[in-house]
């Protein structure tokens, strides 16, 4: 899981660095398109083309789109904001899964768990700046927006993994982006400059191998355990930040984050000790 965060940090900079050139929806079609080769390189080599073909379009095309949005905005956000202001209100996105759970999935929400989404939220508003010159800036928005968008499209993910193959979930979700943002930046499209050839290179390269840790990691450890290693991106951030744009999170940024995360990793561990007890009502 640190190692995914580590390259999904490096991906979020290659976008920061494009959005400075280029319109936020092409930024989107060009992280899809950079990824398409070495996807299909890797469901060769599994040999499972022949899974990708049997899909939900209408589920498909639904968290496509959401996709699509949420990179969108993302990368609007980065242009306005740091890497670290942005992942410190992205965090946001396990209590919207939480509370998005209870109306999709039905699946139940105490008032604790209630709580801490609230808790959360108020996180968010305090990164937001709440002293009124900053309150709720444009970049802000974007991101919390997008962190939205990655919440609903985590739980169509859920129901969609109920039967389609976790290939052809990646395949259709890049290609369908791929098309809608070059759809969507094709009157405003900008000529890919050549200094910025590396920067895709590498924006493909730690999105490809980022997919691969957080699915290893997800699949050999418990979520309890592995999801809070997601919080270290915002170390990463602060790090890029000062290496690159000599920019330092300021007060309200880490405060705001601190409460995100105590949040988040509430939540986290009280769904792990719901499971666990529930397992043992089950199977005593």
């Amino acid at each position: 899981m640190l190692i995914a965060v580590a390259m999904f940090s490096l991906m979020d900079t290659a976008m920061k660095v494009l959005s400075a050139h280029y319109p936020a929806v092409q930024v989107t079609a060009m992280r899809a398109l950079s990824s398409l080769p070495l996807l299909c390189a890797y469901i060769a080599y599994r040999g499972a083309f022949g899974r990708i073909l049997k899909v939900r379009w209408s589920m498909q095309i639904f968290r496509s789109v959401l996709g699509a949005l949420m990179l969108t905005m993302f990368a609007f956000g980065l242009s306005n904001l740091s890497l670290a202001e942005a992942y410190s209100i992205f965090f946001i996105a396990p209590a919207l899964i939480t509370a998005l759970s209870v109306w999709v999935l039905k699946e139940k929400v105490g008032a604790p768990q209630w709580c801490a989404i609230v808790v959360g939220m108020l996180g968010v508003l305090v990164v937001l700046r709440p002293e009124g010159t900053g309150f709720l800036s444009i970049g802000g928005l974007a991101i919390l927006g997008a962190a939205a968008c990655y919440a609903v499209s985590a739980i169509a993910s859920r129901i969609l993994s109920r039967t389609d193959s976790s290939e052809s979930m990646m395949f259709w979700y890049l290609i369908l982006m791929a098309l809608g943002g070059i759809a969507m930046s094709y009157s405003q499209w900008v000529p890919v400059r050549s200094e910025d050839m590396l920067v895709l290179v590498g924006l493909a390269l730690s999105g490809f191998f980022g997919q691969l840790a957080i699915t290893e990691a997800f699949s050999r450890g418990k979520a309890s355990i592995v999801a809070p290693f997601e919080y270290s991106a915002l170390a990463w951030g602060v790090a890029i930040d000062w290496l690159l744009w000599h920019t330092l999170p300021d007060g309200y940024t880490l405060l705001g984050a601190a409460i995100i995360i105590g949040s988040g990793i509430y939540l986290v561990r009280h769904e792990a000790v719901h499971s666990e007890v529930q397992s043992e009502c089950e199977h005593p």
